[in-house]
C-alpha cells in the first residue's frame, strides 16, 4: 500500500506527468546538504584531533640557554626555529637502513624580544642552520588548543539544542522525534474494500454509516445529529480490525491516517505528547479525514494503575495528549478518530466515554455462516477443485478467527503446490486445519513399537468412547501420526457453533477425556504420562462445573472461583471456608470418579471393538469416521499400510532408472504420483 509522510506545513504540490495526482517536490537535495554538513563537521573535527595529537606529540621540552647552545655547537640540531619570544632546535632523528628509528626530539628556551639580535649572532658564528620566524604565528596554536572545543560546541548546537527547539516538528536529526509517524493512505491507494471484509456484518454496517457520516453530513445535521467523535473497535487477534480499518480506506474519500499506539513513545519525555498534537493538527487541518490508532491499549491504560513509582510517566502524558485534542474537536472539524484494541479492559475510563469514543463495535469471532463467508472471500485468490466443500472445512473450525481461516487457505494452497497438484483439493485444506490448530505432522518423527501400541490404545479408547457418547461431538478422524506437542489426536466434527455448554455436554467430554487412560490401564496393564493434557483439561473442566457455573448440588448457585471482573491483586486467593473447600474437594471427586466409571463400562462393553480400532491404528495410522465405523464392524480396509507403503517407496528407490533422461523424468513422475502420503 503506498504511503506518504505529511508535512505540517506541506510544500506546494506540483501535477504528475503520468496523471497519477498531486506529487510533492523532491526534498533529497534538502536533506543530502544536511547530511553533507553534519560529515564536513565531523571531518573537520578528525583533523583537528589529529593536528592536536600531532603537536602533542612532537611538544618541545624547556632546557637552559646554556645547554642549549652547547648542544647548537656540539651540531646535536638539524634546524633551529628563531621566534619574538622563544627557540627552538630540532635534533638530528636517528637513521637506520629502514629509515628514522625514533621521532626528533624538540628543545627550546624563551628569550626576550631585545635578546634575539644577540642569539642570531651566535648562531651565525657557530655556522648553525636557522629560520628567523619572528613574526609569532598565532592561528596555528588557537586552532590546536581552542579548536576542537569550538567543533563539539558547534556540533551540540547544530544537532542537539537547535533540533530540541524545533521538536515540535521542525526538520533534522532529533527534530523528528517529535514529529507525527503517521501514514497517509487514500481511496486510489487502497485495494481492501468492504466487500474483502466477511463474518462480521454487523461491524461493517456501524461503520459503513460513519463512511456515509463523512460523504454527506449534512443529511444527518439536518435534524440536529452530530457526527461521532471516535469509533473503538474491540475483538480478539486476528478477527478483522485492522482489515475492517483498511476497508474504510478504500471506501471514503477522505485522508486515512494511521498510525499504531506503540508509534507515540519514544525514549525522551514529551515526544509522544508531541507526536499527538502534530497528528491532530495535520489531521484538522485536512478535514474531513479519519485517524486510525491502532493497538490503543499501549497508551491508553488506565493511569494511575501501572508500577509506576510515581514520577513523570511518558505514557500517561501521551494518553492526557489525546484526551485533550479529542475533546477539542468542533462539530464542523469532521475528523473521526478510530482505535483498536483487544484488552478494551485495561483501557482508561477517561478514554472510553461517550464525547471521545460515541460508538464501541465488538467484532466477534465468525459464526459457521460467518467463516464460509470468509473462506469463499480468501479462496477467490486460490486455484480450487469445484468439489471443495468449504462449508464442511468452517463446521471444523470452530472458534477460528479470520486471520486463522486466511492461514488455511494459504498453507493449503503451499501444500498444493508442493505436491505438484494443479489446484487445491479437501485433503489440502483438511490437512492445513490441522497444522494451523495442531501443528504441521512429524511423520518422520521415529516412535518405538512399545510406545505406538500404549498410543494406538489411548487413541483408541477416546475414539470409541467419543463414537458412543450422544452428547459428544461426531467423531471427524483419529491419527496417531505426532502432530505439534501431541503424539496422537482424535479430531471431532461439530455439527454448529455452541455459545454454551449443557451439563451432559460437559460430562460427555469429561467421558472422552478419560477414554485414553482406561484404554491404557485394561489393554496395555500399565498406565504412562501421555494421559497429562488429558487430566489438565478434566480436572479444569470439572473444577469450573463445581465453582463456577454452579452445576453442584452441594455447592449451588454460587461463584467460588476466579473473579475474572477484579483486578488479581485486589482478590484473596480464596474466598471460602475450610469446610467449604473440603465440600469443593468432594463435589470434584464425586463427579471424577462418576465419569470415570461410564467411561470404563463403555469401553468395556465395547472390548473388540477398541482392538480392533487399536490394531487398524497400528497398521494406517491414520483413520477417517468411515473408516473407524468399517473396522468396528469387523471390515477389512481396503487401501494399503504403511508397511505397504513404506516397502514400495524401498522398491521404487532401488530400481535402476532408464538411460534417457525423459523417460527417467517420466518414471519418476509416475513414481511419486503413485505414492500417497501415509497420513
Amino acid at each position: 500500500m503506498p504511503e506518504q509522510n505529511q508535512d505540517s506545513n506541506p510544500n506546494p504540490q506540483r501535477p504528475d506527468p503520468q496523471g497519477r495526482g498531486p506529487q510533492r517536490p523532491p526534498q533529497n537535495n534538502m536533506k543530502m546538504s544536511r547530511g553533507m554538513m553534519g560529515w564536513l563537521l565531523l571531518a573537520g573535527l578528525a583533523v583537528v584531533l589529529v593536528v592536536l595529537l600531532t603537536s602533542t606529540q612532537n611538544q618541545a621540552r624547556k632546557i637552559d640557554p646554556v645547554e642549549f647552545m652547547n648542544k647548537a655547537r656540539e651540531g646535536q640540531f638539524e634546524n633551529v626555529i628563531v621566534k619574538s619570544r622563544r627557540i627552538t632546535g630540532i635534533a638530528h632523528a636517528e637513521r637506520g637502513e629502514q629509515g628514522p628509528t625514533r621521532r626528533q626530539e624538540r628543545f627550546y628556551f624563551a628569550i626576550h624580544p631585545e635578546q634575539i639580535t644577540f642569539y642570531v649572532r651566535e648562531l651565525k658564528e657557530i655556522e648553525q642552520v636557522y629560520d628567523n620566524d619572528s613574526a609569532e604565528s598565532f592561528l596555528l596554536p588557537f586552532l590546536v588548543t581552542w579548536g576542537p572545543l569550538i567543533l563539539i560546541a558547534m556540533l551540540l548546537y547544530f544537532f542537539v539544542f537547535r533540533r530540541i527547539g524545533s521538536a515540535g516538528g521542525g526538520p533534522g536529526m532529533l527534530g523528528n522525534f517529535g514529529r507525527s509517524r503517521h501514514r497517509v493512505t487514500t481511496k486510489e491507494h487502497s485495494n481492501v474494500t468492504l466487500d474483502d471484509v466477511a463474518g462480521i456484518n454487523e461491524a461493517k454496517d456501524e461503520l459503513g454509516e460513519v463512511i456515509e457520516f463523512l460523504k454527506n453530513p449534512k443529511k444527518f445535521q439536518r435534524l440536529g445529529g452530530r457526527v461521532p467523535r471516535g469509533v473503538l473497535l474491540i475483538g480478539s487477534p486476528g478477527c478483522g480490525k485492522t482489515l475492517l480499518a483498511r476497508a474504510i480506506a478504500g471506501e471514503a474519500d477522505v485522508p486515512f491516517f494511521s498510525i499504531s499506539g506503540s508509534d507515540f513513545v519514544e525514549m525522551f519525555v514529551g515526544v509522544g505528547a508531541s507526536r499527538v498534537r502534530d497528528l491532530f493538527k495535520q489531521a484538522k487541518d485536512s478535514s474531513p479525514c479519519i485517524i486510525f490508532l491502532d493497538e490503543i491499549d499501549a497508551v491508553g491504560r488506565k493511569r494511575g494503575s501501572g508500577m509506576s513509582s510515581g514520577g513523570h510517566d511518558e505514557r500517561e502524558q501521551t494518553l492526557n495528549a489525546i484526551l485533550v485534542e479529542m475533546d477539542g474537536f468542533e462539530s464542523s472539524d469532521q475528523v473521526i478518530v478510530i482505535a483498536a484494541t483487544n484488552r478494551a479492559d485495561v483501557l482508561d475510563p477517561a478514554l472510553t466515554r461517550p464525547g471521545r469514543f460515541d460508538r464501541q463495535i465488538h467484532v466477534p469471532l465468525p459464526d459457521i455462516r460467518g467463516r464460509v463467508e470468509i473462506l469463499k472471500v480468501h479462496a477467490r485468490r486460490v486455484k480450487m477443485n469445484p468439489e471443495v466443500n468449504l462449508e464442511r472445512l468452517a463446521r471444523g473450525t470452530p472458534m477460528f478467527s479470520g486471520a486463522d481461516l486466511a492461514a488455511i487457505i494459504n498453507e493449503a494452497a503451499i501444500g498444493a503446490t508442493l505436491q505438484a497438484k494443479e489446484f487445491v483439493d479437501q485433503d489440502d485444506l483438511e490437512e492445513a486445519r490441522d497444522k494451523v490448530k495442531w501443528g504441521r505432522a512429524r511423520k518422520s518423527h521415529k516412535i518405538e513399537e512399545d510406545e505406538k501400541k500404549i498410543i494406538a490404545y489411548h487413541e483408541a479408547g477416546h475414539a470409541v468412547v467419543t463414537y458412543y457418547s450422544p452428547d459428544a461431538e461426531p467423531l471427524h478422524k483419529v491419527t496417531i501420526i505426532p502432530r505439534g506437542p501431541a503424539l496422537g489426536v482424535t479430531f471431532m466434527l461439530p455439527e454448529k457453533d455452541r455459545h454454551i455448554h449443557t451439563r451432559n455436554q460437559l460430562l460427555a467430554q469429561l467421558r472422552i477425556t478419560f477414554g485414553g487412560r482406561i484404554a491404557e490401564e485394561i489393554f496395555c496393564d500399565d498406565i504412562s504420562s501421555g494421559a497429562a493434557m488429558d487430566i489438565r483439561q478434566a480436572s479444569g473442566i470439572v473444577r469450573a462445573m463445581v465453582t463456577e457455573w454452579g452445576m453442584s448440588d452441594r455447592i449451588g448457585f454460587q461463584l467460588l472461583g476466579f473473579d475474572e471482573g477484579r483486578n488479581p491483586w485486589e482478590q484473596p486467593d480464596r474466598v471460602y471456608s475450610e469446610e467449604t473447600a473440603r465440600v469443593i474437594d468432594d463435589e470434584i471427586k464425586k463427579l471424577i470418579d462418576h465419569t470415570y466409571g461410564e467411561s470404563k463400562t463403555i469401553l468395556e462393553e465395547h472390548h473388540d471393538e477398541l482392538i480392533h480400532l487399536a490394531e487398524a491404528l497400528l497398521k494406517y495410522e491414520t483413520l477417517s469416521l468411515q473408516e473407524v465405523e468399517m473396522v468396528m464392524r469387523g471390515e477389512k480396509l481396503s487401501r494399503p499400510t504403511v508397511s505397504d507403503l513404506l516397502k514400495a517407496e524401498a522398491e521404487s528407490d532401488n530400481k535402476p532408472r532408464p538411460a534417457d533422461p525423459a523417460d527417467d523424468t517420466a518414471v519418476g513422475d509416475d513414481a511419486t504420483g503413485a505414492m500417497p502420503s501415509p497420513a
